[in-house]
This record gives structure tokens, C-alpha cells and sequence, in this order.
């Protein structure tokens, strides 16, 4: 364990250059204290590791120090192949690049570690995209991975999901996010009326009055690249940022709530008919009561949303709030006795 640590030790160094002994501590789940022995275990065994001393001060590899042991483990090889993407890296551009990587990584690997990696291929396939619908056409989508590694401001023709729908935006692109199939532009936009929600599902303040947003790389109609570079915002963190607006998008999406009633075979199709919040409300609400249904308030989209979802469980659900919900429930069910009515009562010719 503790020669795994060390190992872990020298490469962040080596990857990441000067750090101090809280990050290092953080990065490997430790104490400062422990850091100081592993340090001083490394300088010991010849590897040459200095403390700069001040404010600014950490510890640093020697320049030009390199080690040519990677340390992977038969996990972690299998781990590197488990996640390479080639229909993801193919769309940015970077297909080639990626097999490329893949095959100088497989040739360094010895026999034993690149049978198992290659058996990874065998048994196992990543497919991004969602079921039942074609994957969005993202033309710009290289542009914009160029303009986010290289920080340069980009201006964009953008279709938003509100009005006005047509907007033109300079912003400064800060990370690429693949979710379910669809990209999206992670982007600092300079806009006059910090109020005015672009994006999809709007975005947060920073610094300066600035604002992140979140944008659907399809929806760019056109991309004009800056010459000139912009500075990142400090301290941004991609993958902090995608789920805290990811957490806030779902819960803006259903900001309303109905109460229901679900049969015993409605709370076992509730997964696979309703949406994932309601879902999840439906299982976490209380026992059934002794009939065996349960009652339970859910998040919705809209009445007209929840009218439709709720219509798919048929005679499994009953509607108890909102009184307007409930309605439409029965209006519609009442059309739908006048155009299907009961078969001893048809005529029949």
C-alpha cells in the first residue's frame, strides 16, 4: 500500500510540477504529516525531490527528472482501454489521436498486462448516445474543443429555447461536457444584462459580474474563433460546475408538485412510465395503505406535462391535487368512454 502511495506520489509531482504538502495530502487521502515521511522516504531512496521554501514555496522533481514507470496495475491497463471513447473522440476530432495513444500504450504494456487490456475490447463496448433518436448534428463541435484548449473568445449565432430565440454571444469557452449523447459548451459570456438567461437552464454570477452558462453545441448556427486568448476564471471547476447545474436544471424543470394514487401495478411501472424525479418521489413515499395503493406528491413539469405521463398508466393512477390536473384526467377519460363505449353496449350489426 504504501509503495503504491509513493509511486502516486512521484507522479503527481512529475505530472503536475510543484505542489504543496496539504494538495499532496488531499490528492492521496493522507496527512501532512504523512506526506512529510513519504517525501523524505522518496529523497532517501535517490529520487531527487526538493521543498521550495515562501509562500509560493512546495515541493518540486529536480528538473528534467523523469521516471519512465508508469506503476499501472492489471486493473488500471483495463481501466485505460475501459475508457477510451472512440465515437465521442471521433466528433472532437480526435480519433486518430485516440487509437494513436491507444496502440503506443498497448506496445509499452508487457504480454501479461496487454492480453488482459485487449480483452476489454472483447467483452466490453461504450455507446453514448441515448435510445430512439439520431445523434445531434454538431458541426462546430471541433472548433469549439480548439477554442476551449486554447482559450481563445468565440462569437456565436445561437438558437436559444426562449424568445428572443435568435442571439448572437461572445464568450469565452471553458470546458466541452458529452451527457447522454448531447454536448454541450461550458462558456464565461460577457453580456450587458447579467439578468438576461441564455443557454439552456441558465447559469450562474461570477466574478466581475460575469456569467457561466451552459449552451447546446447543436444549436450554434455559426462560430467566429478570436484571435486573442482570455484568462480562466480561478478556482473554476468543470465537473463541480456540470453537477451542481445539472442538479439545479432538473429541479427548475419541475417546479410543480401533484399528489396521486398508485395501484399496486402502478407503482411497479411508475420507473418505466413516468419521469425520473417522479420515479423517485413514488419511491420514496410512504407504504401503501392497506388497499395496497400508495399515495405519494410528485414533481411535474407542467399540468399539461403531467396530464400526458399520467394518462400512460390508465386505470393505475388517480390524480387527488391539483383539482385542475385532475380535470383534465377526467375529461379526457370521459371522451374516451363516448368514443370506446363499454362492449355490452355497442350495437352490433
Amino acid at each position: 500500500m504504501r509503495a503504491s502511495r509513493l509511486l502516486s506520489l512521484l507522479l503527481l509531482l512529475q505530472t503536475r510540477g510543484r505542489m504543496t504538502a496539504p494538495q499532496l495530502a488531499a490528492e492521496l487521502g493522507v496527512s501532512v504529516r504523512t506526506v512529510y515521511r513519504d517525501v523524505e522516504s522518496l529523497s532517501t531512496a535517490g529520487v531527487p525531490v526538493y521543498a521550495d521554501r515562501g509562500p509560493d514555496g512546495g515541493y518540486r522533481l529536480l528538473d528534467g527528472f523523469r521516471t519512465r514507470l508508469n506503476g499501472l496495475t492489471t486493473t488500471e491497463a483495463e481501466t485505460l482501454f475501459l475508457a477510451g471513447m472512440p465515437g465521442p473522440a471521433t466528433q472532437l476530432g480526435l480519433g486518430d489521436v485516440l487509437a494513436a495513444a491507444e496502440l503506443k500504450l498497448m506496445a509499452a504494456l508487457p504480454p501479461p498486462l496487454r492480453t488482459r487490456a485487449g480483452h476489454i475490447r472483447e467483452r466490453f463496448h461504450l455507446d453514448a448516445p441515448g435510445w430512439f433518436r439520431d445523434p445531434d448534428p454538431v458541426p462546430h463541435l471541433a472548433a469549439v474543443a480548439d477554442a476551449v484548449w486554447n482559450q481563445h473568445p468565440v462569437e456565436i449565432h445561437y438558437q436559444r429555447w426562449k424568445h428572443p430565440r435568435q442571439v448572437t454571444r461572445t464568450l469565452d469557452p471553458l470546458g466541452v461536457v458529452l451527457k447522454a449523447g448531447l454536448w454541450y459548451l461550458i462558456a464565461r459570456t460577457h453580456t450587458p444584462d447579467a439578468t438576461d438567461p441564455d443557454g439552456d437552464g441558465g447559469g450562474e454570477d461570477g466574478d466581475g459580474g460575469d456569467t457561466i452558462r451552459t449552451y447546446r453545441i447543436a444549436r450554434i448556427h455559426t462560430l467566429h474563433t478570436h484571435p486573442h486568448h482570455f484568462t480562466r476564471p480561478t478556482g473554476f471547476d468543470l465537473a463541480t460546475y456540470w453537477n451542481d447545474w445539472a442538479h439545479r436544471f432538473e429541479t427548475d424543470s419541475y417546479p410543480e408538485h401533484a399528489t396521486i394514487r398508485l395501484s399496486p401495478e402502478g407503482r411497479r411501472r411508475a420507473p418505466h412510465l413516468l419521469s425520473t424525479p417522479a420515479a423517485r418521489a413514488v419511491h420514496d413515499a410512504a407504504p401503501p395503505a392497506p388497499d395496497g395503493w400508495t399515495t405519494a406528491t410528485v414533481p411535474i413539469e407542467s399540468i399539461r406535462h403531467a396530464h400526458a405521463d399520467f394518462l400512460r398508466l390508465g386505470t393505475d393512477i388517480e390524480v387527488l391535487h391539483p383539482a385542475e390536473l385532475r380535470t383534465a384526467i377526467a375529461a379526457t377519460a370521459h371522451a374516451l368512454a363516448r368514443r370506446y363505449p363499454a362492449p355490452d353496449s355497442e350495437t352490433t350489426p
